[in-house]
């Protein structure tokens, strides 16, 4: 008999998403599943992690042993967590950050709270790369670039085989840390489906379904809205998106019922080019996915069918992200208004650019020039000044040394009096830098596995 689909929805994009958008997704997926046939299974992800995410949360480690995971997991998991484990949706996420053991705890305690029955949850480990053995490797790949800097993380972006394998071994949820975005989807279709780990085609179609749904509402408008030419309905409840998938790796995404937002073949098409420099090779620890001849299908009413997806062997090594201190960016903002006021915003940068020496300033003049502008200030000197009667100047700088760096908010501050006339709403802020260095390492250099909570336990 033929292996039932696959439902997978997701419920987070980023750290910071929101923390309503898990509920209309729970909702959904227990409506199909009561609707579908015998034997098919639903998951919920969330992906919560970005290039530098890692690092912020390896920090908070450092200042509390039991931190160092998401920071909204209770806000987002807590309101569907009962409803899931009662409904047998399994849930797999990067939630775990730089403390998936802590993260694993914090789930078990919510269940007792919310009075659910004990899940197994499995943590998926080997992605952190900061021992003494892993740092003399990366120091054999980046060199130099390894001298005098202070390390705050070291992560491989590893695959779906440990979630797989976690899932078959009876878990029902599944917190991960660095583990590559689109794997949050591929591990459950590995396990669901039976596919080996050279499945190639397979992996391709359900690497780019996991692409799909892993920037959560993006697929379904929300990035992809721009009123008067690519129009979005009710944004302010956009939905997060559900992918169908099917035996051999081939999806249908829509999103959640009674939502907002749209699916279509452009938000699809938008989502998945997003990020891919080759799309004959989108590079992933899983497989090295190919949608050069991919095909985009509107199936009418929120639905887009994704097919001619293929796979081919994946790389022989791991991406690694290598974060480390930056030293400080300090930023400073003040408004000016009424007349002449863009001519007393330039005049305010001038006094800071004279007055900051050692200091190199990146200016804008919001409102004028500012998003567009570059960090020379080549764009700001060459605009004349037009007038504007309402202008915020923001500057900043970066600077090892912390006390250079503080300089910046006491000038801003000083504009008060010091001039020029009528500024106001003075912000400053001092923010530790972090900077990112990237290399690869063979997969035979890298130990993954998956170990239960019972003996995750401190």
């Amino acid at each position: 008999m033929d292996t039932p689909s696959l439902l997978i929805g997701c419920a987070a994009g980023f750290s910071g998403d929101r923390i309503d958008a898990a509920g209309p997704v729970v909702d959904t997926l227990i409506a199909r599943l009561e609707a579908g046939p015998p034997g098919r299974r639903a998951f919920l992800i969330f992906e919560t992690l970005a290039e530098r995410t890692l690092a912020l949360a390896q920090l908070r480690r450092r200042a509390d042993p039991d931190s160092g995971y998401e920071p909204l997991l209770d806000a987002m998991l807590r309101p569907v967590l009962a409803r899931c484990l009662a409904n047998g949706i399994r849930i797999v996420s990067n939630f775990g950050a730089a403390n998936p053991r802590a993260a694993a705890r914090l789930i078990g305690r919510m269940a007792r709270e919310l009075g659910a029955e004990a899940p197994r949850i499995a943590v998926v480990e080997g992605d952190d790369l900061s021992s003494p053995k892993h740092l003399a490797l990366l120091r054999e790949q980046l060199g130099a670039r390894m001298d005098g800097i202070r390390i705050v993380s070291a992560n491989a972006y590893i695959g779906a085989e440990p979630i797989a394998q976690a899932l078959d071994a009876g878990a029902q949820i599944v917190v991960c840390g660095r583990v590559a975005d689109p794997s949050l989807t591929v591990g459950p279709a590995m396990s669901h489906f039976g596919w080996h780990g050279h499945d190639w085609e397979k992996l391709g179609r359900a690497t780019m379904a996991g692409h799909l749904l892993e920037c959560g509402a993006q697929v379904c408008g929300g990035y992809f809205a721009d009123p008067g030419y690519k129009d979005v309905p009710d944004l302010e409840a956009v939905g997060f998106p559900i992918a169908e998938i099917d035996a051999d790796g081939g999806c249908t995404v829509g999103k959640s019922d009674g939502t907002g937002g749209l699916v279509t073949e452009a938000t699809v098409k938008e989502q998945l080019l997003y990020e891919v420099h080759d799309p004959g090779a989108y590079l992933t620890p899983d497989v090295v996915a190919d949608i050069s001849e991919a095909e985009v299908q509107s199936l009418g009413g929120d639905l887009v069918a994704l097919r001619g997806v293929t796979g081919h062997p994946r790389p022989s090594h791991y991406k690694v992200n290598v974060c480390h201190e930056g030293g400080w960016l300090a930023e400073g903002e003040i408004s000016y208004a009424g007349p002449r006021a863009e001519a007393r915003a330039r005049l305010a940068a001038e006094v800071l650019r004279k007055r900051l020496q050692g200091l190199q300033l990146r200016v804008d003049l919001i409102g004028a020039v500012s998003v567009l502008g570059d960090d020379a200030g080549r764009m700001l000197a060459a605009t004349s000044d037009a007038g504007l009667r309402d202008v915020r100047l923001r500057v900043a700088a970066a600077h090892g040394d912390r006390a250079q760096a503080e300089r910046l908010g006491r000038e801003v501050m000083a504009l008060y009096t010091c001039g020029p006339a009528g500024g106001g709403g003075v912000r400053t802020a001092l923010t530790p830098r972090l900077n990112t260095i990237s290399c690869l390492l063979p997969r035979d250099a890298v130990s993954v596995r998956h170990v239960f909570i019972e003996e995750a336990a401190p």
